[in-house]
């Protein structure tokens, strides 16, 4: 077997070759790797993220424009709240994380803000591993890391991340910051943008945890995070703790079961690339090359929702209907298998999902045999 260093290199020769010799890489962030958690069935997803292919280009190359992703607006609207958060060396944000987190430690005064520059993502990676180090065995005083840089490996391939902030408090734990641009009204926000903060966050406390368990003593990584929000209409900041013990031991799980990136490029024909500069049926050839588990839940996290979606209404798959109506359906995989088992056409009878549909086909015929008499009744 070859060394792990040289699998690394042959691995991201590959997937250069899968994205194309010419086309630079995405990043793979926490947003994507928290929907790729949600979703670990995807082989398609994975080997697209892996890969560093810009899945919104790649959508339109294949004639199915996406509408996923942050408008213009919103983007530099959260880059000017951020920085407002962040301004006079993070006095704000660290007042807030005292009052949310730590009422028992000392007010943040005269914190530390070290340098995190450094050349590349993995130079960034071993600076904000430092500046850990160095913060956690310098106890008694406040410490912001603004737009550190973890890493964590995913399905055999490493990724980097870049989290608004981390906080080291006067005790040596660690806090993840999330600021988002969405308002905090009457101290509750969006329960839906909560949630997705939330599991955006678990990423990051997961590679936070790796950078722990190598110092000794491992300082403890705390579960609750820090959301920073604008305060009801105004642009001033307001905060939140929130547990993301969940959405950690959730994302944990999934990311456990995404079958390793060289794994599926092992099952690519030779050749496969998914250039977007290809035309149109060469690519779409290749893409279809790779399967995919779609469900409506992908319509707010991939770019390439509409394109499998397409694909999955063409082969009548009942996985359009929603993860729990496919969990329902047992070993009918069409929507064609669910309504012929319902008319008693084809199916076991013994099947517990047969019996099922065929209950709810007589009830439904009942209850409009019943409709229909209730119509040509006379009035008393």
């Amino acid at each position: 077997m070859p060394p792990p260093r040289t699998r690394e290199k042959a691995l991201r020769h590959r997937l250069a070759e899968l994205r194309g010799p010419e086309v630079p890489a995405k990043a793979l962030d926490a947003r994507a790797l928290a929907a790729l958690a949600a979703n670990p069935g995807c082989r398609r997803r994975a080997i697209l993220d892996g890969a560093g292919v810009n899945k919104a280009v790649l959508a339109d190359a294949l004639g199915s424009p996406s509408v996923f992703g942050q408008s213009q607006f919103a983007f530099v609207r959260g880059n000017a709240f951020e920085a407002k958060v962040k301004a006079d060396g993070g006095t704000e944000l660290l007042r807030l994380a005292h009052e949310k987190l730590d009422r028992a430690a000392e007010p943040p005064a005269d914190a530390r803000v070290p340098d995190l520059t450094a050349q590349g993502p993995r130079g960034r990676t071993a600076r904000t591993e430092l500046a850990l180090r160095e913060a956690t065995e310098a106890p008694g005083a406040w410490t912001l890391l603004d737009h550190p840089m973890l890493a964590l490996e995913v399905a055999g391939s490493p990724a980097f991340l870049e989290p608004d902030a981390v906080v080291v408090h006067p005790d040596g734990s660690w806090t993840v910051v999330e600021i988002k641009s969405f308002p905090m009204l009457d101290g509750a926000a969006d329960p839906a943008k909560v949630g997705a903060a939330a599991r955006q966050a678990a990423v990051y406390v997961l590679a936070l945890e790796r950078v722990a368990a190598r110092l000794d003593p491992a300082p403890r990584v705390r579960h609750r995070i820090l959301l920073v929000c604008p305060k009801d209409f105004s642009n001033l900041p307001t905060a939140s703790a929130v547990d993301v013990r969940k959405q950690r031991a959730v994302t944990a799980r999934q990311l456990d079961r995404l079958t390793r990136i060289e794994e599926i490029a092992d099952t690519l024909p030779e050749g496969t690339c998914f250039s977007p500069e290809l035309p149109a049926e060469q690519l779409t050839q290749a893409v279809e090359a790779v399967p995919a588990t779609y469900a409506p839940e992908c319509l707010s996290a991939c770019e390439l929702a509409f394109h499998c979606r397409d694909r999955s209404r063409a082969q009548d798959a009942v996985t359009r209907l929603g993860r729990p109506v496919r969990a329902e359906l047992g070993g009918l995989t069409t929507v064609g298998d669910v309504l012929a088992a319902a008319r008693g056409e084809a199916g076991d009878p013994d099947d517990p999902a047969v019996a099922a549909l065929r209950r709810a086909a007589a009830l439904r015929a009942e209850a409009l045999e019943t409709a229909a008499l209730l119509e040509v009744a006379p009035c008393p």
